[in-house]
């Protein structure tokens, strides 16, 4: 039944199966509607815009032609699942996104049953796909698996690694390349989508079948000569050829804003014999929003803003970015040593070594979503006497640790990692909080693992990474501007595992890593007004540990609380180590650790995710509290 022409049809569609009941020529109307709100939402919100606004046509499309959440429609990333959101029932929260008990930014199972797969790292996709689409085989369910991977997400060594797998999925399995930025495919003409339909289509599958049957009758060498014809052919004529050589059968390039297109391809792929199956889309990134396309970055990620002139809402300016203060830190570097030089995995701005590269673009290497490799590649810079920095976001370096083992610290080689993200991240949530380096890196013969209180500390911690050539290094800095403290000069070379005293006391003991040092102050002034005076130390390095700095705290003090930014298994499990290996414990000394709760916390504001966690300083001042009520509590009962 139509629409009232009043009702605009977005108002009609609350999941896929609504979005199936509007006629064709309906879908352009929808599309349009869909972009809309889609920016008027982000523009509420912030969050990633320009990625969906260029999957509009695709999501409608998909959702349109596959009998969805039956068939499993898996987004890699995420970024681009705004619309997807949107056509599958949460519309209505969509001013919640990213915000704190609101909706993820990302795709997330426990959200919808639209979302088969979480995703929020790249280059998955097709690895999921691939499990759901042999499941759905083994089981004889008949779901189709769609995966929708981005040209940035495919340089990725895991998403051939899946590919090279996939043919026993058959054609249960449909990748769709979302190509966005023009890097694989020539302009897309009326002649490329009128082949990619011809190729798609039942007859020519047929034909191509009962080719191929024909041709396994023939002698080894013409039959071979026929398989590398047709695969020529084809790929003279529409690219491809590798996806071919991997056991797909490739479609495209096609108009990814182009419905007409589209659906037919999308229709013949469905329901062919042929498979596993990859579809060429091309597609504009930040399509149908003026600011966006005219944007270097297409608004990839935006602060909220005002959908009629795009204007983004800036915060106020106040001290710059610990990421800036460190791509300034390593310019200074290099200036002074033609050695240094940096890469990074595919987050040049986010790093900030985009201003690195404006100053040596012959020393900056961003090899793409590719850290394993980005890691292993630094190794050999080290082992050929250069000083490689590899600037990766916590949560990403995970993804090289078996590099960061093997390749660099076995071989001892002067890798300097500078962790960029590292604890708490707000409204990207679990999948890019960075919570566990310090337990993955401190854990590593060879390595030394530094974190930076402040801006300052953050350069001088640079500085100390450049110059030491005796093994790896790591330092870890957070998101979001610095505490606004005077940046050195002269930056100063840090005594390996020496950490410093930042205030004095005599009772109680505050042993800190990081950017909670602000809040551990905070708790010492609080505590010394409750006439408990405190001492706050600033350790720097967790590897190695100031041991001489923690053992004169522990001797002379009556309690002693570690806090960090990180997950069980950081400071306050050395610390602990170190105390039970030396016997400090034994007189009766209180130690606490502070750290992140062993959950995966939700997304939310930073100041409100680290007051979830426990890690301000009335929990500071509650921890030591605490610990002294149980110290007079045990002399009571032993005195009784």
């Amino acid at each position: 039944m139509p629409a009232n022409p009043a009702t605009p049809l977005l108002d009609t569609v609350d999941t896929p199966s609504d979005l199936r009941k509007l006629a064709p020529t309906q879908l352009r109307q929808l599309a349009d509607e869909l972009r809309e709100e889609m920016i008027a939402s982000v523009g509420a919100t912030g969050g990633h815009l320009g990625s969906g606004l260029g999957v509009v046509e695709l999501t409608v499309a998909a959702h349109y032609v596959f009998n969805t959440p039956d068939d499993q429609l898996i987004w890699d990333v995420g970024h681009q699942a705004y619309p997807h959101k949107i056509l599958t029932g949460r519309r209505a929260r969509m001013r919640t996104l990213r915000q704190g008990g609101g909706l993820s930014g990302f795709t997330r199972r426990s959200e919808s049953r639209y979302d088969p797969f979480g995703a929020a790292h790249s280059s998955t996709s097709i690895s999921a796909a691939l499990g759901f689409a042999i499941a759905n085989k083994l089981t004889d369910r008949p779901g189709k698996s769609i995966a929708v991977i981005g040209d940035g997400a495919m340089s990725a060594g895991m998403a051939y690694e899946a590919m090279n797998n996939a043919g026993a999925a058959g054609n249960r399995l449909i990748v769709i390349l979302n190509d966005n930025d023009m890097s694989i495919a020539p302009p897309v003409g009326g002649l490329s989508a009128y082949l990619a339909r011809l190729v798609s289509s039942r007859p020519f599958l047929e034909l191509r079948d009962l080719a191929r049957r024909l041709s396994r009758r023939l002698p080894r060498p013409l039959a071979q000569a026929a398989k590398k014809t047709d695969e020529f052919a084809r790929g003279m004529a529409m690219g491809g050829t590798l996806f071919e050589e991997l056991g797909f059968y490739y479609v495209g390039p096609i108009d990814g804003h182009n419905l007409d297109q589209l659906i037919p391809v999308l229709e013949n792929v469905r329901d062919a014999a042929e498979g596993p199956c990859l579809i060429h889309v091309v597609t504009q990134k930040g399509k149908g929003y003026a600011p966006a396309e005219a944007a270097a970055d297409k608004y990839h990620g935006v602060q909220k803003f005002n959908v009629v002139t795009g204007e983004q809402v800036k915060s106020s300016p106040g001290a710059p970015s610990y990421t800036t203060v460190f791509a300034d830190a390593l310019i200074a570097e290099a200036n002074r040593d033609p050695r240094i030089c940096a890469i990074t995995a595919a987050m040049p701005s986010g790093t900030g070594l985009d201003r690195f590269t404006r100053a040596y673009p012959d020393r900056m290497f961003d090899v793409g979503i590719a850290e394993q490799h980005g890691v292993t590649f630094a190794a050999g810079l080290a082992a050929q006497g250069m000083r490689p920095f590899c600037a990766i976001y916590s949560t990403f370096l995970q993804r090289a640790y078996d590099q960061v083992v093997h390749d660099v610290a076995i071989q001892n080689l002067p890798v300097r990692f500078a962790i960029d993200r590292a604890g708490l991240v707000g409204a990207d949530g679990a999948t890019h909080a960075g919570s566990f380096d310090v337990t993955y890196l401190a854990s590593l013969p060879n390595m030394v693992v530094m974190a930076a209180a402040d801006e300052a500390e953050l350069v001088h911690m640079t500085h100390t990474a450049a110059m030491h050539d005796s093994g790896p290094i790591a330092f870890r800095y957070p998101r979001g501007n610095g505490t606004g403290v005077p940046l050195p000069a002269v930056p100063e070379r840090l005594e390996i595992g020496k950490g410093r005293i930042v205030r004095e006391g005599g009772k109680i003991a505050i042993l800190s890593l990081g950017t909670r040092l602000a809040e551990a102050i905070k708790a010492a002034d609080q505590l010394d007004a409750r006439g408990l005076p405190t001492t706050v130390a600033d350790l720097r390095f967790v590897k190695p540990l100031d041991q001489d700095l923690i053992r004169r705290l522990m001797v002379t003090h009556d309690v002693v609380v570690t806090i960090e930014e990180g997950a069980i298994g950081g400071l306050g499990a050395h610390v602990l180590t170190m105390a039970s290996d030396e016997g400090l414990t034994d007189a009766g000394l209180k130690i606490r650790t502070m750290r992140l709760p062993d959950v995966f916390q939700e997304h939310d504001g930073p100041e409100k995710q680290y007051d979830t966690a426990g890690l301000n300083a009335p929990h500071i001042v509650e921890t030591v509290l605490k610990a002294l009520r149980h110290n007079s509590a045990g002399v009571q009962e032993a005195r009784a």
